[in-house]
């Protein structure tokens, strides 16, 4: 997302907080998202079946370096996402950001600025800044 495509959606959803502008309705209605979001990606699987999972535990050498251990791990999934699945996963997780967003509408933070940032950190540290 651009510049200006961040801030044109923090100040969209800043003019739509109506009804969301407690702290509390933003957060708990983030949370909320969040949960669909799960569930419709849970229903890929147990409903639809146009994923597959095969869970199991990880093996990675124990010499294995922390920059490495990529090559070792996996998803555990299997499939591609219908249309229909697809659709409905990218709908859960716009309504997502939305709350995110309205939660650094009503804290006065900037959605962009917080992404830079945590981009910048990623870059810097790499795998390092994920253990």
């Amino acid at each position: 997302m651009d510049n200006d495509s961040c801030h044109n959606f923090q100040s969209t959803v800043g003019n739509s907080l109506a009804r969301h502008r407690s702290i509390l309705d933003a957060m708990t209605k983030f949370q909320e998202a969040n949960a669909r979001t799960n569930r419709a990606l849970a229903k890929a699987v147990t409903i639809c079946g146009c994923l597959k999972l095969n869970a199991k535990k990880q093996k990675i050498p124990k010499k294995a370096r922390l920059k490495d251990i990529s090559k070792y791990t996996q998803t555990h999934l299997s499939g591609k996402l219908c249309d229909n699945c697809r659709e409905v996963i990218e709908t859960e997780i716009g309504t997502t950001l939305f709350y995110l967003t309205a939660l650094c509408v009503l804290l006065d933070l900037d959605l962009k600025k917080i992404m830079d940032k945590e981009n910048d950190r990623i870059s810097t540290l790499g795998v390092f800044s994920l253990t």
